[in-house]
């Protein structure tokens, strides 16, 4: 095979394909080779006629170079607040899907926009964050536009679903809903205003996975004198805390550059209290102005300290307990006595010098990472430590640099450890580019192993400093080390698992022993010559005043016994990807409560998708048909209780609808699976037939009696489904 194509080469393709086919006709014509025109399916046949024996690979390409200096993994993290953006809306667009089936389509809004903008984002220079700064501003742009159009199809669906006239598909729901896509950043007009006299604030929590989850809602508020309420109309405990002063100034800044209008005023306190919901279904909360200032015992006001003579401050108020030292500021150590374990950790934030150059002239950019030099730390002087404490959450409030600060997180039933971090604008007074990350340290005895996930399914090993392939030359003991994280990395001893899962895709590797670093954001002022043209200087304008970019995101913490750490990451990594879907709505309790259903679950009332299984897809398509794709969450011999065969009940997973025809197909579902054709291929080495000839574990043919699917470690299955009942909504 003789490749063409590449990057700038073979513009002139008269003249280029001309001379080819010159090439092709004397090459054919000496009749020693038969020379052709193929295409990698021509070329995968030939060589399968061929009868060749293949090694066997099992691991991935990460990470590459095409010179010394010159690691492609820079763009791992290249654009965090797209790369975010996308994130955001694939878990909304997989919502939205559902919702759109469920209560049909129509011919005025869809979410096929939000789709088509999510499948442009998928260009190998777009969510790569390698594209110049107006591409990456448009691509933005068709999100934006596509989300739009897709939260008025979910106001809508919601709307439909929870109107007590839910059986009619075309009424007109009398429910307006609202939704605030700045919640981060504390910007939601809807819970910021005063409650009208008379009116609650409900909000509606719908939940996009196939078990029942409790997660924590938090939302601006005004107002500390308010009681939460379930649909049932008793209190759910609930907790105040003080919007942060960064918080206040990003909302200011950027809910102007988002949205082109000045917030009225600045929240002043976050409600926080846990939601309960049903399994592809929705439940509502009713928040309202307390009887009197002396009935708030629903929503308690955290507790501020500044401890600074203590030897050790601890945080947590469940089984999971963090440890600093007041002194240095530094985190000591995260425990948890449900389980037993205990891991001494300091985390900090560090900045790589990004390189211009030297004798080898590869800079540092928006594709290339090559630092310069070991990182620097940001904070050289101990740390103040802001602690707040309640019955809901634990918060350790730190600000190490003027552009770095962080808000740690312990919910009161969570496993895990939640780190908010906002960064930026990265300084460039010395004007030289600077590439930020977090780094983990602990006491795990590592041997230069960790883990990493392959596009958020399964996990592979990494070594560090090693190549399965050949021996490896070490040019860049540091870029040269990092993976691409979409879902998490960890590592583990013969005692513990240490695991990091993040919100987008980011960078990450262990560079020494014991240690995990995340490589959160960058700002470049050379350009790494790889095609972009331009440095990697994001900036943001408000009419005439113009920073560099501040990025906001989170990533989990989790310490588990060897061998249990998969289940925390496998289903929390879910419920990151879709989180609770909030709407908004004024309106009195009471007649929402007799009006509308408050509580119910699409699927049957007593059933939920087994927890190794995720509701990959459910799409109402333009035929008339439902594409439905269901996931195997683990590997083979990652859990001994999860890692099994699942089985998934259409019927009662769609209850109330008649299934007329159920069709399986590829993963793409253009193709029938019946029709395809797998190749066998013959396998070199004693190590890879072994390999080879070991059969995964798979599920069989759809029972269609029972209508029961089943699905093998990491299988995912693809059916196309024809439906004929309206569905039954099953009232909780």
């Amino acid at each position: 095979m003789w490749t063409m194509g590449e990057d700038f080469r073979y513009q002139y393709a008269e003249s280029w394909f001309k001379q080819m086919d010159k090439l092709i006709h004397y090459v054919n014509k000496d009749g020693r080779v038969n020379a052709l025109y193929s295409t990698p399916s021509i070329y995968t046949d030939a060589k399968h006629a061929a009868n060749e024996s293949w090694p066997l690979k099992i691991d991935d390409y990460f990470p590459y170079a095409n010179g010394d200096n010159a690691y492609w993994t820079g763009f791992y993290t290249s654009r965090p607040a797209l790369k975010r953006y996308v994130r955001l809306l694939s878990g909304y667009y997989l919502a939205a899907r559902q919702l759109e089936f469920l209560r049909g389509r129509t011919s005025n809004t869809s979410t096929d926009e939000l789709g088509n903008a999510l499948g442009v984002a998928q260009h190998h220079d777009a969510v790569s964050g390698t594209s110049r700064q107006h591409t990456t501003a448009d691509y933005a742009k068709r999100l934006a536009i596509g989300v739009d159009e897709a939260e008025t199809v979910v106001n809508l669906a919601l709307s439909r679903l929870i109107g007590s006239n839910f059986g009619g598909r075309c009424a007109e729901p009398e429910v307006k809903l609202i939704q605030c896509q700045l919640l981060s950043i504390s910007y939601c007009p809807q819970t910021e205003e005063d409650i009208p006299q008379g009116k609650s604030l409900v909000v509606v929590a719908y939940n996009s996975l196939g078990w029942t989850r409790t997660d924590i809602v938090r939302i601006p508020v005004s107002d500390d004198n308010l009681v939460v309420k379930d649909s049932t109309g008793s209190i759910v405990d609930s907790q105040f805390v003080e919007v942060d002063n960064i918080t206040i100034n990003i909302e200011k800044f950027y809910v102007k550059a988002y949205i082109g209008v000045t917030a009225k005023f600045a929240p002043k306190y976050w409600l926080i209290f846990p939601a309960s919901v049903q399994p592809l279904g929705w439940n509502t909360y009713f928040i309202s102005k307390a009887s009197h200032k002396g009935h708030r015992r629903s929503g308690s006001m955290s507790m501020v300290a500044f401890p600074k003579n203590e030897e050790t401050v601890e945080i947590g108020p469940g089984h999971l307990k963090l440890s600093f030292s007041s002194v240095s500021g530094q985190l000591k150590r995260i425990s948890n006595s449900k389980t037993g374990i205990n891991v001494s950790v300091q985390q900090s934030y560090l900045w790589y010098l990004s390189s211009q150059g030297d004798a080898d002239p590869q800079c540092s950019g928006a594709y290339i990472f090559r630092p310069n030099g070991v990182p620097t730390s940001v904070d050289s002087e101990p740390v103040p430590l802001k602690i707040i404490r309640g019955p809901l959450v634990h918060e350790v409030h730190q600000q190490f640099a003027s552009w770095i600060s962080q808000i740690i997180r312990l919910y009161k039933d969570k496993d895990h450890v939640e780190v908010e971090y906002t960064i930026g604008p990265i300084p460039m007074d010395d004007s030289v580019g600077k590439e930020v990350i977090t780094r983990m340290t602990t006491n795990l005895i590592t041997d230069k192993v960790f883990y990493t996930d392959s596009n958020g399914r399964d996990f592979l090993k990494r070594v560090r400093d090693y190549r399965a392939d050949w021996p490896l030359i070490v040019t860049q003991p540091v870029a040269g080390n990092y993976y691409p994280i979409n879902l998490g990395i960890f590592m583990e001893d013969k005692q513990s698992e240490f695991s990091v899962l993040v919100d987008r895709a980011s960078g990450g590797s262990s560079i020494n022993d014991g240690e995990i670093e995340l490589m959160l954001h960058r700002r470049i002022l050379k350009d790494d010559s790889k095609g972009v043209g331009e440095t990697l200087n994001e900036t943001v304008c408000v009419d005439k005043t113009c920073e560099g970019l501040t990025v906001r995101g989170n990533y989990y913490i989790s310490i588990n016994k060897l061998g249990a750490g998969a289940r925390w990451r496998r289903t929390t990594g879910q419920e990151i990807y879709s989180p609770l879907l909030l709407a908004f709505s004024h309106e009195n309790s009471e007649y929402w409560k007799s009006s509308y259903l408050t509580t119910a679950t699409t699927m049957d009332a007593n059933y939920s998708l087994p927890l190794n299984v995720a509701l990959i897809t459910l799409q109402d398509l333009v035929d008339g048909s439902v594409l439905l794709r269901l996931a195997h969450l683990y590997e083979a011999g990652e859990d001994p209780d999860y890692s099994t065969l699942a089985k998934v009940e259409l019927k009662r997973m769609f209850s109330g609808k008649k299934i007329k025809m159920i069709k399986e197909t590829s993963l793409s579902a253009n193709q029938a699976k019946s029709e395809m054709k797998r190749m066998t291929w013959v396998v070199k080495d004693e190590f890879g037939a072994e390999a080879a000839a070991a059969a995964p574990i798979r599920g069989g043919p759809v029972d269609m009696s029972s209508l029961t699917v089943e699905l093998g470690p990491m299988e995912v299955r693809t059916f196309l489904l024809t439906f004929g009942e309206e569905p039954r909504i099953s009232i909780l």
